[in-house]
């Protein structure tokens, strides 16, 4: 992987800042593949910059600005994204377990096939953001909108406007209601006699404070770069 120094990054950046402007030595940033592990990227303006498969765990961006940025399968564990704008980025299999997403702007982004296992979103904004095909929600604390989240007991319960994630179980909201006992029993010693009490409880829950839809279509994406 790629790594950059402090005064790396702040070339890209200005450079990145000049190609936006259609300035004369401008260049887009491409930090594809790079090991921004622990980067401070505080403010940055990264808007449609491409940080594909990029390792940014641990990094600081808070406040950065990437909205159209191309983040596909980035590694964001434990990143720091408070008040981020990443309103249409394309996070399709991006890994942002443990980020904390407070007050981040994902309006519209794509977040197709991405971990947000034990992330922080709450105050985030995620309307139009596709939700429809996340990879993991387990443990995450929702922005009580699109995604919400609840302690019940033994397991977390997360749930968006499609499907309900309870413990590392995640399945369409249908699919829950429809589940037979030998099915639940089979996904923990403990689940049957847990699902007997809860069930009732969070299909109440679920239709009575129903989480707001995402996206309903696809977002159209480019393939990737060979």
């Amino acid at each position: 992987m790629k790594t950059y120094t402090a005064a790396d990054l702040a070339e890209i950046i200005e450079k990145h800042r000049k190609w936006l402007a259609y300035e004369e030595g401008g260049a887009r940033a491409d930090m594809s593949g790079a090991y921004l592990s622990l980067a401070d990227l505080r403010g940055a303006y990264l808007r449609d910059a491409d940080l594909r498969v990029a390792d940014m765990s641990l990094a600081n961006l808070r406040g950065a600005y990437l909205r159209d940025a191309d983040l596909r399968g980035a590694y964001l564990r434990d990143a720091d994204l408070r008040v981020a704008d990443m309103s249409l980025a394309n996070l399709r299999g991006a890994y942002l377990r443990d980020a904390d997403l407070r007050g981040a702007n994902l309006s519209d982004a794509n977040l197709r096939g991405a971990n947000l296992s034990d992330a922080n979103l709450r105050g985030a904004n995620l309307s139009g953001a596709y939700l429809a095909e996340i990879a993991s929600l387990w443990g995450v604390s929702g922005n009580g909108a699109e995604i919400k989240s609840i302690q019940c007991d033994l397991w977390p319960v997360t749930y968006t406007a499609t499907h309900m994630q309870i413990g590392c179980q995640l399945h369409r909201i249908e699919q829950w209601w429809d589940f037979g006992d030998a099915e639940i029993d089979r996904m923990d010693s403990r689940a049957l006699d847990w699902w007997q009490t809860w069930k009732p409880i969070l299909k109440q829950i679920v239709e009575t404070s129903p989480a707001v839809p995402g996206a309903a279509k696809k977002p159209g994406e480019e393939p990737a770069a060979a």
